[in-house]
């Protein structure tokens, strides 16, 4: 069976699950999406490896990492292999000296891993025949990332009031207290000055 590969396109809210998030992957040469639902500890942890932050300690799966590089294992690529009642199923492809290794992994973990790992993330045709989509007049070449953060607590405006260096000043505190949606908050908000 051909595989097809996938880039993490988008993480938002899911409109059909209100507490989970939506990341959407794209087929690399066509114009069709795979939504896969995951929930939001799994979408903050992706989008922080998308970001490039880091705490002063590892997370579960930067742990996972560390211990498969430090076992001297590779992953080489995740496959999201199969679609029942609505699940998606994922396998990791592993290299340990040369010899390959699969082991099943929950989708969300392995979208997790794979943006940490940055290998490549496959699928097969059944996969997005069945559950895939095409978005027509999508800006194909931004990735578009929601505030994973915003919970309906956030004042939106409470951030305004500091200086550019008060916020990064926050953000480490914050990075250092492992506060990681106040952390996107304030990256988000540092990233919007920038941009104006």
């Amino acid at each position: 069976m051909d595989k097809i590969e996938l880039k993490v396109m988008a993480i938002s809210r899911s409109v059909t699950q209100s507490l989970n998030y939506a990341v959407v992957l794209g087929e690399t040469n066509g114009p069709r999406r795979l939504p896969v639902i995951i929930g939001s500890a799994e979408a903050q942890a992706i989008a922080i490896a998308i970001e490039g932050m880091t705490g002063p300690r590892p997370m579960t799966h930067d742990l996972f990492k560390n211990t498969l590089e430090t076992l001297r294992t590779d992953l080489r690529e995740i496959i999201i292999s199969d679609i029942k009642e609505g699940i998606f199923y994922a396998r990791l492809v592993l290299d340990r000296e040369g010899e390959i290794i699969e082991v099943d992994s929950r989708t969300s973990d392995a979208l997790a891993l794979a943006t940490r790992f940055d290998c490549p993330i496959y699928t097969y045709e059944m996969i997005l025949q069945n559950a895939g989509i095409v978005l027509e007049g999508e800006g194909d070449d931004e990735m578009q990332m929601q505030d994973l953060s915003d919970t309906g607590s956030r004042q939106p405006d409470s951030l305004s009031s500091y200086t550019v260096g008060e916020l990064n000043t926050m953000l480490e505190d914050v990075l250092s207290e492992e506060n990681y949606e106040r952390a996107a908050q304030i990256r988000d908000e540092i990233k919007q000055r920038k941009a104006s």
